[in-house]
């Protein structure tokens, strides 16, 4: 099903000029307008989820297997030093356009970006009682 006001299925589904540069049935990989470095790029699905606990498990799949396919050719063909592979889940995961997208970044040594978190300090009982949640 397609989201007739979502910007993003518009652009997965042709609707809306982007700069293509892979295309499947399922999936459209698109060069992202905004960069972070260069060759940064959007896999969107053709269908509309909103996020990644939408999506159901086989596209989620196939989602993967492209992103590892992009970042290989990408990473060969542009010279890159390493990949960043992002994925936002909520306002307060980063995500601002409501169907799942994910990010496909190439980096380069010195490209000034910096994706990453500041490293908690939990205790051993802190993990221990996370443990005991997710695992009941």
């Amino acid at each position: 099903m397609k989201d007739e006001n979502c910007i993003f299925c518009k652009l997965a589904n042709g609707e809306i000029p982007s700069r293509t540069i892979y295309e499947d049935d399922r999936f459209r990989v698109i060069l992202d307008m905004g960069p972070a470095t260069r060759g940064h790029a959007l896999i969107l699905p053709k269908e509309h989820f909103a996020n990644i606990y939408e999506i159901p498990d086989d596209w989620a799949a196939d989602a993967m297997i492209l992103a590892k396919h992009m970042a290989t050719v990408m990473q060969e063909k542009l010279g890159a030093d390493g990949f960043n592979i992002v994925q936002n889940n909520g306002t307060v995961a980063g995500q601002t356009v409501f169907h799942l997208h994910i990010h496909l970044i190439p980096r380069y040594k010195d490209d000034g970006q910096r994706i990453g978190w500041n490293p908690g300090k939990p205790t051993d009982e802190e993990l221990a009682e996370i443990q005991n949640i997710l695992t009941k």
